[in-house]
């Protein structure tokens, strides 16, 4: 463990990826013992306090194998009918190792337009969020079923990282057949140096992205250095670690070679950051004195203390909180649309279902997607 590092039981929320080479064999199929092990890891840090949420890949390898299909490249409908097919195997793997700890597992099926656009994302990560509330571990793989641009090389170690970044995890670890970041690809280079602490993504850095040489996964190092840019610059930190042995995540933590990138902030700085400065707000609510002393003291802010509503703005676009006299007082990311906002502005959150038809979110901006002027 280096000064810089911590202890993972120290990290609050924690996105573990896991490769296909690592869940698959080619002949066995699915690694039963080594997810146990997994499994017993996510128990422990479950424990000590901390959120867990799995981008597990594999769905397509586990597929193939119970289909029978060959180890060539796969025809894009074939992918299609592995994912099919892998997904529900997988799911029922990952249900039966974390319910021996008493642990629930909530299934999740993105694709990359799920977490950019806006009205796709607050839904996932409230669907993400519910579940952690409950103490259950969200296991996200991409909808290979119906993506088609996805399914190609590596897209589940960006999808990670943009996890990572949607929830406001600390950590982000990707676990494959690659133990971390070396200077050149060590099986092409024997003078390929190991770097088990890098301090920020340079140039130099992602020049040094290798391939992984696994037939089974998609994942290289250059998507993993991606992914690393995603993460560190949303204050998440990244660790690239070698899942072949079981119990890898406690290995890390005894002194396991992995390769830690630092982060830029924290998560909550640099996602206040983005709403308050990298987004143009396409709407304006006027508030009244109560709900502003709501909002400084750390509260979201209700219907009840709105009283008008201005602007075109879709639920997820950014508005503008200001007081009577026209000032500024925040920024946030809507939970309504500008008609919605509109009919149930002033009134009380126990109203809502009422008035739209629907049960709709408590808050018209919540607190984790506003930034206080």
């Amino acid at each position: 463990m280096t000064a810089s590092r911590k202890p993972l039981s120290a990290h609050k929320r924690i996105v573990i990826k896991i490769g296909s080479a690592l869940l698959v064999d080619r002949k066995s199929g699915l690694k039963s013992a080594w997810l146990d092990s997994l499994c017993t890891d996510i128990a422990a840090l479950k424990q000590a306090g901390a959120d867990v949420l799995v981008v597990s890949s594999g769905a397509i390898a586990l597929g193939r194998t119970v289909l029978g299909l060959p180890p060539a490249a796969l025809r894009l409908e074939e992918s299609q009918a592995a994912a099919a097919v892998g997904q529900i195997a997988l799911a029922r793997a990952w249900s039966t190792g974390l319910s021996t700890h008493g642990i629930v597992a909530g299934q999740i099926l993105l694709t990359l337009g799920d977490t950019e656009e806006r009205r796709r994302y607050l839904n996932a990560r409230a669907t993400m969020g519910e579940l952690m509330r409950r103490k259950a571990v969200p296991i996200i793989n991409e909808n290979d079923t119906v993506a088609t641009s996805e399914i190609r090389y590596g897209d589940n170690d960006r999808l990670a990282a943009r996890v990572a970044t949607m929830v406001g995890a600390d950590l982000l670890i990707l676990m494959s057949d690659i133990d971390g970041l070396y200077t050149a690809p060590p099986a092409n280079d024997p003078d390929a140096r190991f770097l088990p602490e890098i301090e920020a993504i340079t140039p130099e850095i992602e020049a040094m992205a290798g391939d992984a040489g696994s037939e089974l996964s998609r994942g290289g190092m250059k998507t993993k250095i991606d992914a690393g840019k995603i993460a560190t610059s949303a204050g998440c930190a990244m660790i690239i670690a070698s899942g072949k042995a079981d119990h890898p995540i406690a290995a890390i933590d005894t002194g396991a070679r992995s390769s830690w990138f630092k982060p830029s902030g924290t998560p909550q700085t640099a996602r206040k950051t983005w709403i308050a400065g990298q987004l143009d707000p396409s709407g304006r609510l006027v508030i009244d004195a109560g709900a502003e002393a709501a909002l400084r003291s750390g509260k979201s802010l209700l219907p009840a203390g709105v009283v008008s509503v201005a602007g075109d703005f879709q639920r997820g676009d950014p508005v503008a909180v200001c007081d009577a006299n026209g000032r500024e007082i925040a920024r946030g990311l809507s939970g309504y649309d500008a008609d919605e906002a509109r009919r149930i502005a002033g009134r009380k959150s126990g109203e809502i279902e009422a008035i739209l038809g629907y049960s709709g979110r408590t808050a018209m901006l919540h607190r984790d997607d506003m930034v206080i002027s």
